[in-house]
């Protein structure tokens, strides 16, 4: 198993791959931004459903956006594909579970869930240089995406 993960463009021709750039800016403040608006929502005691649900949904569209502009340029071995695409059955059928169950889906902000997306804003730039941190990813977000499941069919979210 090899560790290093090939870009299958120099970094030349992406000047975007530069930490000064707008990509790198912009993906850090909604990192940062990320971790703090829970927080501050409690802090000043207007946290809610709606909030819950707009933070789930930004960080959808940050995961989308990230793996739109990055994985094209990366060549990340086949079975870290595979490992992907689980998590992404165990989260779908983990929504399902939550809608046939509730009515509704659910996006538990569970501790899990919280480490998975800490990891993952700090791992995606190391992965240009080795795959090891994506995979410590992988199985945290594994992980989470069980333990996520559990919540949900036990019962543990709120309705």
């Amino acid at each position: 198993m090899s560790s290093s993960v090939t870009p299958r463009s120099s970094t030349s021709e992406f000047g975007w791959l530069s930490l000064l750039s707008p990509f790198w800016i912009i993906y850090g403040l909604c990192g940062i931004s990320d971790m703090v608006d829970g927080w501050l929502a409690r802090k000043l005691k207007c946290a809610n459903k709606t909030g819950a649900l707009l933070d789930s949904l930004a960080d959808l569209c940050f995961f989308a956006c990230c793996a739109w502009k990055l994985l094209p340029i990366l060549e990340l071995p086949q079975w870290l594909w595979l490992w992907a695409g689980v998590i992404v059955a165990i989260k779908i059928v983990n929504q399902l579970s939550a809608h046939v169950m509730y009515g509704h889906c659910s996006f538990p902000h569970t501790l899990t869930n919280k480490a998975t997306g800490f990891l993952l804003f700090i791992a995606v730039p190391m992965t240009f240089c080795t795959v090891v941190s994506i995979v410590i990813v992988a199985f945290v977000a594994t992980f989470a995406a069980i333990h996520e499941g559990h919540y949900i069919r036990t019962n543990k979210i709120k309705q």
